[in-house]
């Protein structure tokens, strides 16, 4: 499917009412465009990737039990990184916290392909994920910056496709790879891809001159920053915990208990305040976006090792289900893009929510059932679809209800969001899968159950969805008045 054009648009008019000739291709918009676009790709291609060889790589590494921690340590390293890169952004720009980023992705992928242990496969991913959250970031405030808010819904459009190349791809050239060369080139080969892409993106991205403006007190970064530091180290402890406590054994319940309630101090003085009361408005929308990830990643995460261990698929063909997904991710995304501005976005997450529910929901059928694995397709092209409503439009409306000067740190609560979420979600699907686990060709009920109970989260998503409209009467454009981060 093709990137949103202005096809089909009244005279005069493009995609969501934007003047022909002002689209994010413009060449005002263009440079910036290919440069986050190109650097998404890249992304986008590792992830696919990694997700297709990983239940190779587990069962190399002896890891297979543990293997949601190959998932959720990426997102807890991403904590850190997109704490830290929200005040880096809004005080000197984006280039340099993204330059920094790509180098830690590049390092983290090029430890876990040369890694001779599981736990070093571990540090090499949580590598990765801190740069991947600089990165992240990073872009959301290069739209903030440099998009007017009629040009963002058509971005993350552009942002979205450029998962699809990826996406199609990706998974059939990391099962090639993973089977003639092995899973350690799945890893590697990203390396060289990001070096070129941080040689194309930096010098077309501003530096100092894209800074928000507002600038916190020296003493207050640094607060926040060490809050993430802490807060990644407690998400750490209880994955690390959860997933060995269903085996027994004091320390394991301590590092739990103990990760879950630093995690739950931290959080009120890293989102916007009520956030966690789901107060209605910008605090919402961050509390929906922890739902949504939560549910479709640590469904996600473990869609590929059902179908190899439990149906008897190669890798490439279990990567298909991840094509599936993009693909229905894309679609979601471009129904959004085209919806004119003042559209109703509230109404997206609800639709959002409601598909991926039934997606999740029907995955977990057909594997209770025993039904062939070809239908996994089509039930998460339906969870894709709603989840490419739902992170579109909670990205449009973060950067809408931000008010200035804070849209870097507005994307970093955003982002820690995202990834808090999908730490939550797969440490608790992989602590249950841990403590489940029988063998190859036994696990059927296992992912069955694991996947209901994300299905009743992405539930949640859809029935909490409308409180993002700021008041009850009024709708979603306007900034509100809320704060982005408490001190």
């Amino acid at each position: 499917m093709a990137a949103p054009t202005d096809a089909g648009a009244p005279d005069g008019a493009g995609t969501g009412g934007v003047p022909r000739g002002r689209g994010p291709l413009s060449p005002a918009h263009r440079a910036t465009t290919l440069g986050v676009v190109g650097l998404v790709t890249i992304i986008a291609f590792e992830s696919m990737a990694v997700a297709t060889t990983m239940p190779v790589t587990a069962q190399a590494l002896g890891g297979v039990r543990s293997y949601g921690l190959a998932f959720s340590s990426f997102l807890t390293a991403s904590l850190f990184g997109t704490v830290a890169a929200g005040p880096w952004a809004d005080r000197a720009g984006p280039r340099t916290p993204l330059g920094v980023g790509v180098a830690l992705f590049a390092g983290g992928q090029l430890l876990c392909a040369l890694t001779p242990t599981f736990s070093l496969l571990l540090l090499g991913r949580s590598l990765a994920g801190a740069g991947g959250g600089l990165v992240g970031v990073s872009i959301y405030v290069v739209v903030g910056a440099r998009y007017p808010d009629a040009l963002r819904p058509q971005i993350f459009g552009y942002l979205s496709a450029a998962w699809v190349l990826p996406a199609v791809i990706g998974p059939a050239v990391a099962g090639w790879v993973t089977a003639w060369a092995g899973w350690r080139w799945v890893f590697g080969g990203v390396v060289p891809l990001a070096a070129v892409a941080a040689l194309v993106v930096l010098p077309r991205i501003g530096g100092r001159a894209e800074a928000s403006g507002e600038r916190e007190p020296p003493g207050t970064v640094r607060s926040r920053v060490l809050r993430g530091l802490l807060l990644a180290l407690a998400a750490g402890a209880f994955q690390l915990g959860a997933e060995g406590v269903t085996r027994g054994g004091v320390p394991s319940v301590l590092a739990t208990v103990l990760g879950a309630v630093v995690v739950v101090v931290l959080l009120p003085r890293l989102l916007p305040p009520g956030t966690l009361r789901w107060v209605r408005g910008l605090p919402s929308v961050i509390a929906v976006r922890g739902l949504f990830t939560a549910a479709f990643f640590a469904t996600e995460a473990f869609v590929p090792l059902m179908l190899v261990s439990e149906r008897g698929f190669a890798p490439a063909q279990a990567g298909l289900a991840l094509v599936s997904g993009a693909f229905g991710w894309f679609c979601g995304t471009t129904y959004q893009a085209r919806r004119p501005v003042d559209y109703p976005r509230h109404r997206l997450l609800v639709a959002g929510g409601v598909l991926m529910t039934l997606g999740i929901g029907a995955l977990s059928v057909l594997t209770a059932t025993g039904a062939p694995g070809w239908f996994v397709l089509l039930a998460w092209l339906a969870a894709g679809g709603g989840m490419g409503l739902g992170m579109s439009t909670t990205s449009l409306l973060t950067l809408r209800m931000a008010e200035p000067g804070t849209q870097g740190r507005a994307s970093s609560a955003l982002a820690l969001s995202d990834n808090l979420g999908g730490v939550l979600g797969i440490s608790v699907a992989g602590a249950v899968f841990s403590a489940g686990h029988v063998g190859a060709g036994a696990d059927e009920p296992l992912f069955a159950g694991i996947w209901a109970g994300l299905g009743v989260v992405a539930l949640a998503a859809a029935v909490l969805a409308p409180r993002v409209v700021p008041t009850r009467t009024g709708g979603v454009g306007a900034p509100t008045s809320a704060t982005v981060a408490g001190p």
